[in-house]
């Protein structure tokens, strides 16, 4: 209101002083002085405002959300009790717990992990994940362990070889490392060879093709494969010949070192204090933990 009262004042004295033909400039440069005034000190009262608001500290992250597919034993998968269990959950639990940050679990689907990680809804994926051929694409801890793809077919199947899936039916996750394996040049061949080459969501389903003969192999991380056919090894059976060979890592959004770092050298901790290798003991039966090498 005191600006709006300026103003008209300073007009009305401008109109009588024009009346007697005298100084009528005077209250313009006034008023232009008090209006110019008036606007510098709402722009400083803005900048401080601005400024205070850049002093305050970022929020501290208390929270480590953890994306993984929910489908991948001995990873990460439901357990018996309806909870999510894996041997990469139980290393995120140890990490995240000497960190001090609460572990959150968010299963994803597999082909929609990349979406989830550059919205901010996970930190990290961290489920039996490989690095090779995508170390551009996200920033990496150190592998902790190594990987191989191969096909798990039935036993009484009759077939022995790679060179044996040709004319048949192979399935493969969706977006797998196994599934670009097989699209790559040194393995077109053979890919071309199969009958039919079939995406589908999760290994529990291809398993359950397997197992019913809707299909005659699967390709498939070892890892994986071991955990699906343990106490099965009468109908299931891992061919001696490997697809390819990579290793697994922590993956977080691209140029995320800070929080990558954090991961890191806890993970390193957890090597050298032992601890990483009786989680790796529970789930596969020895250490196949390979940082540090």
């Amino acid at each position: 209101m005191r600006k709006i009262t300026l103003v008209l004042t300073a007009a009305a004295l401008a109109f009588g002083l024009t009346a007697c033909g005298s100084k009528a400039e005077e209250p313009t440069e006034t008023v232009q002085t008090e209006s110019a005034a008036t606007e510098a000190a709402t722009e400083t009262a803005e900048a401080a405002d601005a400024s205070e608001e850049a002093a305050e500290p970022a929020e501290e992250k208390t929270t480590f959300t953890l994306g993984f597919d929910q489908n991948f034993p001995p990873f990460g998968y439901v357990g018996d009790d309806g909870e999510y269990t894996g041997f990469d959950i139980d290393l995120a639990a140890e990490c995240t717990e000497r960190m001090g940050l609460e572990l959150v679990l968010t299963p994803v689907d597999w082909d929609a992990k990349d979406l989830e990680l550059s919205s901010g809804a996970i930190d990290c994926i961290w489920n039996g994940f490989t690095m090779n051929g995508r170390e551009d694409d996200y920033t990496f801890t150190d592998p902790y362990m190594d990987n191989s793809q191969v096909m798990v077919v039935r036993t009484d199947s009759g077939i022995n070889t790679l060179a044996d899936l040709a004319g048949k039916i192979v399935e493969v996750q969706r977006d797998s490392t196994a599934e670009a394996a097989l699209a790559d040049d040194d393995h077109k061949e053979l890919t071309a060879s199969f009958a039919q080459l079939i995406p589908v969501a999760d290994y529990n389903t291809a398993f359950m093709d397997l197992e019913s003969g809707a299909v005659e192999a699967i390709a498939i991380d070892i890892g994986v494969a071991r955990f699906q056919i343990e106490g099965k090894e009468d109908s299931f059976k891992i061919l001696d010949e490997t697809i390819s060979t990579e290793q697994y890592a922590v993956g977080f959004l691209k140029g995320n070192t800070e929080l990558r770092d954090q991961v890191q050298a806890t993970l390193m901790e957890m090597v050298e204090d032992g601890t990483f290798a009786e989680i790796s003991e529970k789930w596969f039966g020895y250490d196949v933990c390979t940082l540090g090498e």
